[in-house]
């Protein structure tokens, strides 16, 4: 049995929030014929990097969030800017938030951030053999703390909940599966 798809009826902006747009999309369900209205966050990709040293550390950072109201221990990432590629904004925003810069760059991963009000992909990329070639250059916005854990504490930071938000262990999955490489 194919499912049939809903028809959308029209859709129209509601608001300009800077990092996303909020739209109403109204759709007819093709079981009932009712329509209902859904709400829609269009937002630019975003970025997930897991930055390794020599010494075999993960690059994370501890940041306010203000979702949750929380720290957050992740790591480093962002939104992909207009007229950059998803590989550019990984190099960008881990050398922003780390002062680190890799040895080389490769995706691992591509995940729809969340098809239910999302309309964006985050990109997970691998950085091995990353070293500290500059400060910190954090937004305005941006207060992040640089932490280093060995690569062996991953699995153990997940299983305890220091490590909660769902795109970061995501990105932990796309390096299992891709055989847990550092170089």
């Amino acid at each position: 049995m194919s499912l049939p798809a809903w028809t959308r009826l029209s859709s129209r902006p509601l608001a300009d929030c800077k990092v996303f747009q909020l739209r109403a999309d109204t759709y007819r369900s093709p079981r009932t014929g009712e329509a209902h209205d859904f709400f829609v966050l269009e937002s630019p990709d975003w970025v997930n990097v897991l930055p390794f040293t020599d010494e075999g550390e993960l690059l994370l950072v501890r940041q306010h969030r203000f979702g949750t109201d929380r720290l957050s221990l992740e790591i480093p990432g962002g939104m992909v800017d207009p007229g950059e590629s998803p590989m550019q904004a990984a190099r960008r925003e881990l050398l922003e938030e780390t002062g680190y810069a890799p040895s080389r760059v490769e995706l691992i991963g591509t995940i729809e951030s969340n098809p239910a009000i999302l309309t964006n992909l985050t990109h997970t990329f691998l950085a091995p053999g990353c070293k500290p070639v500059a400060a910190q250059k954090l937004d305005s916005t941006e207060e992040l703390e640089l932490v280093k854990v060995p690569a062996s504490r991953i699995d153990e930071l997940l299983r305890s909940g220091e490590i909660c938000h769902s795109l970061v262990a995501v990105a932990f999955l796309h390096w299992k599966l891709k055989g847990s490489p550092m170089r």
